[in-house]
């Protein structure tokens, strides 16, 4: 009998620390990341750049924290995360300290869009919730994964309020700085996750409900890698996470503007923002917990089709304040909720040896998504006036994306078996 099949069905204390360490890195890393839209104005006071040249720059950097994520990923499975994530704070750190100092579209795209999305995708899902995964049991890794995602939800109820009362109080530099010392704050949490847990799960040859070929630990990066870009079911998740980046990415980088054009103050969109990242802590915890108990293919069809339905209840209501903090919540709940069954379902089919690459290319997929549905955004604005075309097109991606995903090899759920 192996120590992994006494593992109990709940986290020991060494499998809590792992998760609460993960979640705290993201909280930061998420926190400093979502709450960024909320220095597109100043900045264009400040620099003078304009507003279709500044959302680029924020395309850029949804790009970058997408291509991060599996450059990162690979890092940490070959030479663990702390190297990752050491390099991801020291970046992160730099670019939000060099901010103050751009002066012009490039050098913005070159702090913001580049430094400060690279480092944050560094310490985001793909090497937290890869290294995270080979040190709970199997049945536990959708739960563990909802934990660690809620750390990142609840970062951003707590960081956009704090950067809207900073740049109201220190300006948007002071408010920069605060952010790279933030940024450093990862460091210690970073180093925990180097640490060898006793009794860790490693890359397990089984899941639950899906088996996984016990030679699959043997395989090496490259070969792990064929097998996924030739299985259909993949490839679904990385459809399905193309509208989720394209979603998300237009909302935070677009939803301070979407209230300015209602007439609301900007305190509107910093408290929605907030009410996003609090409801998507119980969304993620939910989603964490379902993982174990339904299939997760259809989690996802029913989170995607949630969101097109949402979108649509929004653009016919009339847009008071209220209006916005209960599209917040509706939305919040589903905002990043994707991510434990998308990780999930990337472990029932290969395994947990190579998940952070795995999930990080689906992860840079998310962020092509995220590229146009920030950069577009700020096109659509200054061509129509309005964002209504992007609704639309949101709201018929999220359908598509809903029915992406039945397709999905996953097998039915069986009854876990009790420890032995």
């Amino acid at each position: 009998m192996t120590q992994t099949s006494k593992l109990p069905g709940f986290f020991d204390r060494h499998a809590i620390a792992f998760i609460a360490a993960a979640a705290g890195i993201l909280m930061i890393t998420m926190g400093i990341r979502q709450s960024m839209g909320l220095f597109m104005a100043p900045i264009i006071t400040s620099t003078h750049v304009g507003y279709a040249a500044m959302s680029f720059a924020m395309a850029v950097g949804q790009l970058m924290w997408g291509v991060a994520q599996p450059t990162f990923g690979v890092i940490a499975d070959r030479f663990g995360a702390w190297r990752a994530l050491l390099a991801g704070a020291l970046m992160m750190a730099a670019g939000a300290a060099l901010t103050p100092f751009a002066t012009n579209e490039l050098t913005l795209i070159v702090t913001i869009g580049m430094l400060t999305a690279a480092g944050a995708g560094a310490g985001s899902f793909g090497v937290l919730i890869g290294v995270v995964s080979q040190h709970v049991p199997a049945n536990r890794r959708s739960f563990a994964s909802g934990l660690v995602n809620a750390g990142g939800s609840l970062g951003q109820s707590v960081f956009a309020p704090l950067y809207d009362f900073l740049i109201r109080s220190i300006t948007w530099m002071g408010a920069m700085g605060a952010m790279a010392f933030a940024a450093l704050a990862t460091i210690p949490l970073s180093r925990l996750l180097s640490r060898k847990m006793p009794g860790a799960t490693s890359a397990a040859a089984h899941t639950a409900g899906h088996a996984v070929p016990a030679a699959a630990s043997a395989l090496s990066l490259r070969e792990q890698l064929a097998i996924a870009a030739r299985d259909k079911s993949y490839w679904c998740l990385h459809a399905g996470f193309f509208t989720c980046g394209f979603h998300i990415a237009f909302l935070v980088t677009h939803l301070p503007g979407e209230v300015k054009l209602c007439s609301l103050p900007s305190a509107v969109a910093s408290t929605s923002l907030s009410i996003i990242g609090a409801a998507n802590v119980a969304g993620s915890l939910w989603a964490g917990w379902a993982g174990g108990v339904y299939r997760m293919k259809y989690l996802l069809f029913w989170n995607y089709l949630s969101r097109a339905a949402i979108i649509a209840v929004y653009l016919a209501a009339p847009k008071t304040a209220l209006t916005f903090y209960l599209f917040a919540a509706a939305l919040g709940f589903t905002w990043l909720a994707t991510v434990p069954p998308t990780a999930g379902l990337i472990g029932k089919l290969f395994g947990v040896r190579y998940l952070a690459t795995l999930f990080g290319l689906t992860t840079l997929t998310h962020q092509i998504g995220a590229f146009f549905g920030a950069s577009l955004g700020g096109i659509a604005l200054v061509k129509f006036g309005d964002y209504s075309w992007m609704w639309y097109a949101d709201m018929a991606l999220a359908t598509l994306a809903a029915f992406v995903n039945l397709p999905i090899r996953e097998a039915k759920l069986k009854a876990a078996l009790a420890p032995a």
